[in-house]
Parts: structure tokens; sequence; C-alpha cells
């Protein structure tokens, strides 16, 4: 069993920056990618980033250049540096984990609660 906890989400100004972090705790070695799913109003989840243990990432073309996704494994903690927020970013944004990076939700087996990010023009 793997828990991850998300945190950061909130209220920001389009130009902006925001950092989310995603706690995981449990049976950490039972995973070997982590990433960011986010989730906007009437729009299906779409796979914004994803970092492995070797350090590899990956992003949606739609955030290449404001983002970053980051970790620290001391910590077990990934973070999502978002910068230059536009209205679109807005979307609950869920912290994943599982065994491959992939771009179908059903490939991993853990998700956090969800962080709700507004960005406000």
């Amino acid at each position: 069993q793997v828990q991850l906890v998300e945190s950061g989400g909130g209220l920001v100004q389009a130009g902006g920056s925001l950092r989310l972090s995603c706690a995981a705790s449990g049976s950490i070695f039972r995973i070997n990618v982590m990433g960011w799913f986010r989730q906007a109003p009437g729009k299906q989840r779409e796979l914004v980033a994803t970092i492995t243990g070797y350090g590899s990432t990956n992003y949606a073309d739609s955030v290449k250049g404001r983002i970053t996704i980051s970790r620290d494994n001391a910590k077990n903690t990934v973070y999502l540096q978002m910068n230059s927020l536009k209205s679109e970013d807005t979307a609950v944004y869920y912290c994943v984990a599982g065994r491959l990076a992939n771009l179908d939700p059903l490939s991993y087996a853990y998700w956090g609660q969800g962080t709700q990010v507004t960005v406000s023009s």
C-alpha cells in the first residue's frame, strides 16, 4: 500500500507561480515513477508530468517550458513547480505513482486525493 498526499494548491494570479508537493508513504519500493495528472471542469484527465527514480522526466506539450517536476528521495516527495500560470491551468491536480510512465490513468495504481489549483485573471 502506498499513500500519496498532495499540498500546495490554491488561488494564484495569472502569470504567477505555484509549487505543488506530493509526499509518499507506505510501501515506497513498489513504485518506480511518480507524476501529476490534472482534470479541468468538463475535460478529461491529462497527464502533466512524470519523473522516474532515475530522474527521467516527461511533460505534456501544453506545459513544457512552464513547469518542472522534481523529486526529493530523502523525503519521498515529488514537486510540481508551475510558472507563468494561465487560466487554462485551472484544474484539480492529482499526484500519482506506479511502475511505468504512461498516458493512461489506469497505469497508475496509486492516487492522491487531489489539490485544487485556480488561476485568476
